[in-house]
């Protein structure tokens, strides 16, 4: 049974990549690690968007944050130390990868680290509306 999709409407024109990603970003979803995203509006109308991603125990040489054909793709891979005795072990060295999808226009601004947290942030400036009248010519 074939699956009907929303962006299949022929009104929406350009959509299939998106349908594409959104498929991909579903299958890869996992609860690891949790995030939180905030959103802001400055006074000239640019949208904020803050990314918490709580990677505790890991160091900036062990996350990868890549803003690659409108995603962010975040990868993280603790090094397993050879030469340690656990005695228990409750925090396990896992690796992760984490995706956002991001609308057009959308820039990634800055990424920083701390106190367990990985924060990015994302800006969608305000684009001006524009209207313009298309000739028609005749053949």
């Amino acid at each position: 049974m074939s699956r009907i999709s929303v962006f299949s409407a022929p009104f929406l024109l350009g959509f299939d990549s998106f349908e594409e990603r959104v498929d991909r970003l579903t299958k890869s979803a996992d609860g690891y690690p949790p995030y939180n995203i905030e959103r802001t509006t400055d006074a000239e109308g640019t949208e904020r968007f803050l990314i918490s991603i709580a990677v505790a125990g890991f160091g900036v040489s062990e996350l990868d944050v890549l803003a690659e054909d409108n995603q962010i793709v975040v990868r993280g891979k603790q090094k397993d130390e050879p030469g340690r005795d656990f005695l228990h072990r409750g925090i396990a060295a896992r690796q992760f990868q984490r995706a956002f999808l991001l609308a057009d226009g959308m820039i990634v601004k800055d990424a920083t680290l701390g106190h367990g947290m990985l924060v990015i942030v994302v800006e969608r400036p305000r684009t001006p509306k524009i209207a313009r009248r298309i000739e028609i010519r005749s053949v």
